[in-house]
């Protein structure tokens, strides 16, 4: 619907990224400037803030302190992690968003965030317009996994990627110091798809640091894996470093991480971590060597420190096309990157039915892995590289990174 008028909100949900914040200042700074936007509120964790009515007004905030959102990790205005259940079976809490959005007059609506997000932003669409309330809603795509069906990659993915590569560079150079024996197993996050551990195979451009990598997409055999341990260890001085992603999964489907561990989390997903640790032990009692196991779990996903300079601007720009194409009347739609053919790196920004990227992911192409499972192709170092390229920092202050510091100016209740 074009030519709306009323107030935005924005909000963002699932696990935080170093740029999702990025995002945010793209939709503020954008729909501050959009003449058809009365309002721009933030929703306090999620869609449970609209539910709640607990909102920040985003026009109180210092310019400056959302420009600094770009560079400053982790979700400014709280995320969550709730599930809608489908309108045609339970409307509460759909009547219940549509009550406040009829408050506050809200007539544009964007969700940050992943699969999941973005299955609740369908619904919240498909809702307002059959309940007939003008209201447009757009998808700011955002997940490390990289998992979004759609785009060419996702808001967030090349930034862990640098910080997994680099972070393997050094481990690397620390882990073969001795003369003595060692296995090092690294876990990097990415349940279903292999895109964050694969990452790690940009290390092996300037320098040889990793020996074998284990991706989702492909049946884990510990047999096979205590065989290719003894591989390595025996052509490499008695020194190999792995990286496992942490959904990696026996031939029965069954997660590897699942033996460690039963806990599920708001969606049913059962939470992981601790595979690492698993596998050394199976190496250590298996060889008999030393093992060392790292996890990186919210490292790899906050480390600002190793944000991309290309993930930071087009994360940034991606919240500002959300802003233009709601204005322009575009609604149920997702922003999505689309990679220009050619030898220069270049997106176009696009947007593509909300439905196709709901609970849908976007595995790790099979044909990219290779040496039997344990390693990628340069099909994807072709892929990856340029989306790690820059650096984009906060600035110092006594040393330290100056992250934003927003006011937080609560609307009040009407």
């Amino acid at each position: 619907m074009k030519n709306l008028v009323g107030a935005c909100v924005f909000a963002q949900s699932g696990g935080p990224t170093s740029v999702i914040n990025s995002s945010a200042a793209g939709v503020f700074m954008e729909a501050l400037q959009q003449g058809n936007i009365t309002e721009v509120y933030g929703a306090i964790h999620g869609i449970r803030g609209v539910l709640d009515e607990n909102f920040y007004d985003i026009r109180k905030e210092d310019e400056k302190e959302l420009e600094l959102l770009k560079y400053t990790p982790s979700s400014a205005l709280g995320s969550v992690r709730y599930k809608l259940k489908d309108f045609t079976v339970d409307k509460t809490d759909y009547e219940r968003i549509l009550e406040v959005f009829k408050k506050y007059n809200v007539r544009y609506f964007f969700y940050n965030g992943g699969n999941d997000s973005m299955d609740t932003c369908n619904k919240i669409s498909k809702f307002m317009k059959n309940s007939g309330w003008d209201c447009n809603v757009i998808g700011v795509p955002k997940t490390i996994d990289n998992d979004l069906y759609g785009t060419d990659h996702c808001p967030g993915y090349a930034s862990a990627a640098k910080y997994v590569a680099t972070t393997m560079s050094e481990l690397a150079l620390d882990a073969k110091v001795y003369d003595t024996g060692m296995c090092c197993i690294v876990e990097a996050m990415g349940r279903n798809a292999g895109w964050i551990t694969a990452s790690a195979a940009l290390s092996n451009i300037n320098s040889h640091s990793v020996d074998l990598i284990y991706l989702p997409e492909v049946p884990f055999d510990m047999d096979k894996f205590v065989d290719d341990v003894k591989t390595v260890l025996e052509k490499n001085n008695n020194q190999c470093i792995v990286v496992v992603s942490e959904g990696i999964k026996f031939a029965d489907g069954k997660y590897v991480g699942e033996f460690q561990t039963s806990t599920t989390d708001l969606f049913g997903h059962a939470q992981l971590g601790g595979v690492c640790g698993l596998l050394a032990g199976v190496i250590k009692q298996r060889i008999g060597i030393k093992t060392r196991a790292i996890e990186f779990s919210l490292m790899q996903r906050c480390g600002a420190h190793l944000a991309s300079r290309v993930d930071v601007e087009e994360a940034c720009q991606a919240g500002r096309e959300a802003v233009k194409a709601a204005v322009s009347g575009d609604t149920d739609k997702m922003v999505v990157y689309e990679r220009v053919e050619g030898d220069e790196y270049k997106i176009n920004y696009k947007l593509m039915p909300l439905e196709l990227a709901a609970n849908t992911e976007k595995a790790f192409p099979i044909e990219w892995i290779i040496n039997d499972g344990t390693g990628v192709s340069k099909e994807f170092i072709d892929y990856c590289l340029p989306l790690i390229q820059g650096d984009a920092k906060a600035p110092l202050e006594n040393g330290l990174p100056r992250f934003a510091k927003l006011k937080k100016v609560r609307v009040e209740k009407k």
